[in-house]
């Protein structure tokens, strides 16, 4: 048998029309194709004779990649890397929240540093501020016709049944909330591949002149946006930051008035507070002249007394705004509340009339954590140090189990006079404090706001919906 040829990486040749450059590091040569009559590619030239008269330089727009010299003014002006120029929408920090320098407190030291005593404190401010709380969410369990072939797909793994169960349950509660039909506007932040948008859209049928916004700060791959060939419907991808997203500046809102829907599957942390605040405060308001001043205070004398649904019903009632909203229903999977941010946090005040601040804050959702923390890898140490927030939702469009934590891992963790039990209700009482500030706001600015279960904790330990209405526009039949 005739002897395979040899390869150039054994010959010690560059491959023929390839760059003749050896790269160390990868101990092979370039494999980058070069022009007629070259040896090296245009990012190795300078290795070569010939082109030492002219200098290569590092991109002062993104160091990764170089520009000859005598050619950067023209590079700058093609270069992927240079600020390209912002949309009508993008204000920048219109969703942030106001920065108030007087909270901002010096660097926190990790939950594990902490005293018993400290943490003690800490138990007992959370435990008197949970104080008449309702803690056993109604279940909302629900699924949708639409989905019901790819839930029944024997091809589907675990992982794309729990998807497809999260997004039946959404889709069944936003068609419970009378949010689907036709002339209308679906904004989803968060969106990832798009796939909460396309049940949506396949769920809808025939409806006339509905358009999708998918809201994501990052590109993403193998998206779905592209598979929608339905002629009444439109999809845009907006690639921005929800801090600086004004929704009363997209054009097709501006120019249709279409009533708008927010919907999200596992809007991480801060995400949640930046899309409230975008849809409540920057869709029918003015951008340039939206009033920024802090909610009023509502301190409640007998909490004991008062659930969390009675509180809805008589907020609504209290607070119907002075025009009517654009926003016609809020659909929302709740996640990571440990990746909250105090400044963009948008129950402050709430927080604050209950005697807490930046700090408790601060540590409370850390702790909140600690609700699903006996189920996964993750440690306490990880949930004390912050995290960037680097998506508005992961790649995957929900965030895995990661299975369960060795016994011994999990009693290391542990302070030493709370048990796992202990533990996580103490976790899923800074959950709901958190929520509950969300239930505030929202019931301030004139919506009818509710929290439950849509999935099982088997399908997702995430498993919270907020969903809310307009004041003026929901029903007994639409909250029950």
């Amino acid at each position: 048998m005739a002897a395979s040829a040899p390869t150039p990486h054994a010959t010690g040749f560059p491959a023929e029309g390839r760059c003749g450059y050896y790269v160390a590091k990868k101990k092979r040569f370039c494999r980058m194709v070069v022009a007629a009559g070259k040896r090296f590619c245009g990012e190795h030239a300078g290795a070569a004779e010939e082109e030492n008269a002219r200098k290569r330089i590092l991109c002062p727009l993104d160091p990764k990649h170089t520009v000859y010299e005598d050619q950067l003014a023209k590079h700058l002006k093609k270069c992927n890397s240079r600020e390209k120029p912002k949309p009508d929408f993008f204000i920048q920090d219109i969703n942030a929240g106001l920065k108030d320098e007087t909270e901002i407190t010096e660097q926190m030291v990790p939950i594990s540093s902490l005293s018993e005593e400290q943490l003690e404190i800490l138990i007992m401010k959370l435990k008197k501020a949970s104080e008449g709380l309702n803690s056993t969410l109604k279940d909302q369990i629900l699924s949708h016709p639409a989905l019901h072939d790819a839930l029944n797909d024997p091809k589907n793994g675990d992982s794309a049944t729990k998807h497809l169960k999260q997004q039946a349950s959404i889709l069944g509660n936003i068609e419970k909330l009378k949010l689907l039909g036709p002339r209308r506007c679906f904004v989803e932040f968060g969106a990832g591949k798009g796939k909460l948008s396309h049940w949506v859209d396949i769920a809808l049928k025939d409806a006339e002149k509905v358009h999708f916004i998918l809201v994501e700060k990052v590109t993403t791959r193998f998206k779905v946006d592209g598979k929608h060939r339905r002629k009444n419907s439109v999809f845009e991808r907006l690639q921005i930051d929800i801090q600086h997203l004004c929704l009363n500046k997209i054009p097709v809102l501006s120019r249709e008035k279409l009533p708008v829907v927010g919907i999200g599957k596992h809007l991480c942390g801060v995400a949640t507070d930046l899309a409230l605040r975008c849809l409540v405060e920057t869709c029918g308001a003015s951008c340039e002249e939206r009033n920024e001043e802090p909610l009023a205070k509502r301190i409640k004398n007998d909490k004991a007394d008062k659930e969390i649904n009675t509180l809805a019903k008589e907020g609504s009632e209290k607070n119907v705004p002075d025009k009517w909203t654009p926003v016609a229903g809020i659909v929302i999977a709740l996640c990571c509340h440990h990746r909250c941010d105090w400044r963009h946090y948008v129950g402050k005040e709430y927080f604050r009339a209950l005697g807490l601040g930046a700090e408790e804050f601060h540590y409370f959702q850390r702790m909140s954590s600690w609700a699903t923390c006996g189920m996964r890898t993750t440690s306490l140490e990880a949930s004390a140090v912050p995290r960037s927030r680097e998506s508005e939702s992961d790649d995957s469009e929900d965030h895995e189990d990661r299975g369960p934590r060795t016994p011994a891992a999990h009693a290391a963790s542990l302070p030493r006079f709370l048990t796992v039990e202990e533990k996580k209700k103490i976790g899923h009482l800074c959950k709901l404090l958190i929520d509950q500030g969300r239930i505030e706001y929202l019931q301030q600015k004139g919506f009818h706001p509710m929290l439950q279960y849509y999935a099982d904790p088997g399908v997702s330990l995430e498993n919270v919906l907020l969903t809310a209405l307009p004041t003026q526009s929901s029903s007994a039949e639409a909250t029950s």
